[in-house]
């Protein structure tokens, strides 16, 4: 019998989001009379809202940079802030997307899965692992945050030595060097809200962060010029800690007031060492080694003409809309998976990781496939104006069709080191397998920028991650989660080859307009149908049980 992924056709639907705190719960008569239905309702608000907001956060993204292109274009300032600009990138992938969300995650859900165990008078292990971590990190976001500003100099001169002035970088830099601090926290708050099963505060963050950064740039522009958009990562920044740090605080104070607890043990718990060095070193190694890979790009590009680190970045923020779409579901999957293995349920984190991945190289490849039909037009539409000029939109788009073709490998990295971590437990695969992508990215930009330019710079970062993504794949059996190989690459294979077909299709309707709203929307739209025909075609399980599920309902209708 030929086997399939397993399917829960409801929670297959339903699992980009968990319910959050933040959404009222069901009113105890109508969970009384209807239990199942109420809950499934709940989830569903509570899976749209947190959809919203995410969607929000990157949209103001692209607003954000839109506010960039168009006062600052892509020159000799833009770059300078960019090469500063690495600082928040940095930041989020340790403390925030990767990181720290990889250290933390599960040592929250383990502690939660502990409350269970103990009885009511003994020490609360949530409040006693954040009585023992938070101080000490909180000091060393601060340490780093004072070290970069002494520093900055210094950082500049390793990530761009081509630059011709690098003083606005340092300047940038050290007005950046603020996030380090605040993403810190952010971080810190996210994971235990998400171990807590509370969503719609970690999704509200980016809202808050590019919110400030806009408003500090419409603000500050004329009088500051582009350091006004450093300082509005330090407002970014704190509005990120200011969300989400009551709601975090009123989870702590609930489980305080749950039961007595024991002061002396908690202050006992606290001495305690909160997570293991081991696995904090080989967290922190990957999520520094995948960042590598804009320190590369950087380093490389500072050295072409004026333009071209500006050129890689607005092409980046755009082709990795998708990716962080599909990651979205890997986010809030995350903790069950932690979870699921903290009770030593491996068959459901097998499960649910199958699904995700599946799920995922949906969402990315057709995001790909419109990216990579359609580029000159998206890059057109979102940031052709001001001192943004058509020859701008020229590069940006052939930079950005390069790396469309890395989007499938950034989301499979994505999505599979957090199966790696989700144990809590150290690893060094995924760091010596980030590393060997790194090192490959490396030496092909070195090659690849002789001959093709910044173009050659994106090529070498898909190629790495690609190889990257390989080497963690290909290990999944043997050394974390027991997927089913054949099976996952199976289904891999018929969705990448339905989105090539589509991406065909949307390029060559795409054509037929000149106007650039017109050529996206039609080319869009072919993408849309030629993949989701080819999805149906070739019995893509993660696909199926959306068709099933719509077809029973417009039955019901009938």
């Amino acid at each position: 019998m030929k086997p399939t992924l397993p399917v829960d056709e409801e929670e297959t639907l339903r699992s980009p989001a968990m319910p959050s705190q933040q959404t009222a719960e069901p009113p105890a008569v109508e969970r009384a009379q209807d239990p199942q239905g109420a809950s499934n309702t709940f989830l569903a608000r509570a899976a749209l809202l947190t959809a919203v907001l995410s969607a929000a956060g990157s949209l103001l993204g692209l607003g954000r940079d839109q506010a960039l292109a168009h006062l600052f274009g892509a020159g000799s300032e833009t770059d300078a802030f960019l090469v500063a600009w690495t600082v928040p990138e940095v930041a989020t992938t340790l403390l925030i997307e990767d990181g720290l969300a990889f250290m933390l995650v599960p040592a929250f859900s383990a502690a939660i899965a502990a409350r269970g165990t103990l009885p009511a008078a003994g020490q609360d292990p949530v409040r006693a692992l954040v009585a023992g971590s938070l101080p000490r990190l909180s000091l060393a976001f601060l340490a780093s945050a004072v070290l970069l500003v002494i520093g900055a100099p210094h950082v500049v001169a390793l990530l761009a030595p081509g630059l011709p002035d690098p003083r606005l970088a340092v300047d940038c830099t050290r007005l950046t060097a603020t996030c380090l601090l605040t993403f810190g926290l952010t971080g810190y708050c996210s994971a235990a809200l998400r171990a807590h099963s509370s969503y719609l505060a970690p999704a509200a963050i980016y809202v808050a962060y590019n919110t400030g950064i806009i408003a500090t740039l419409l603000l500050l522009a004329d009088r500051w010029g582009v350091r006004a958009a450093a300082v509005g990562v330090a407002v970014g920044g704190a509005l990120m800690v200011l969300v989400q740090a009551p709601v975090l605080r009123r989870h702590l104070r609930g489980a305080a007031s749950g039961g007595a607890t024991d002061r002396s043990a908690d202050a006992k718990a606290a001495k305690r060492p909160a997570m293991d060095l081991a696995l904090i070193a080989t967290v922190l190694l990957f999520a520094l080694c995948r960042q590598s890979q804009v320190f590369i790009e950087r380093f490389l590009a500072s050295s072409l003409p004026s333009g071209a680190i500006s050129h890689l970045n607005y092409a980046q923020k755009v082709a990795q809309l998708p990716m962080v779409l599909s990651l979205m579901l890997c986010t809030v999957t995350f903790p069950v998976v932690a979870k699921a293995l903290a009770r030593g349920d491996t068959e459901r984190a097998r499960d649910r990781v199958e699904r995700d991945i599946a799920l995922a190289a949906c969402i990315v490849l057709f995001g790909a496939a419109v990216v990579f039909a359609c580029a000159p037009e998206i890059i057109e539409l979102l940031f052709q104006r001001g001192a943004f000029t058509g020859e701008d939109t020229a590069a940006t788009a052939d930079i950005m069709r390069v790396y469309s073709l890395g989007l499938l490998g950034h989301c499979l990295v994505g999505a599979l080191v957090r199966s790696y971590f989700s144990a809590g437990r150290p690893t060094w695969y995924p760091v010596l397998s980030m590393a060997a992508g790194m090192t490959l990215t490396a030496g092909a930009g070195i090659w690849a920028v002789a001959l093709w330019g910044v173009g050659g710079i994106a090529a070498a970062n898909a190629l790495g991650i690609t190889f990257t993504a390989a080497l963690l794949l290909t290990a999944m059996d043997r050394r974390s989660i027991p997927v089913r190989l054949p099976l996952v690459s199976l289904e891999l294979g018929k969705t990448l080859l339905a989105a090539v077909a589509a991406a065909g299709a949307g390029l060559a309707c795409a054509a037929l307009f000149e106007h650039p709203l017109a050529a996206l929307t039609v080319g869009s739209l072919a993408i849309g149908a030629v993949f989701l025909l080819l999805l149906w075609a070739l019995h893509v399980q993660a696909f199926l049980p959306a068709v099933r599920i719509a077809t029973r309902k417009l039955r019901h209708v009938r």
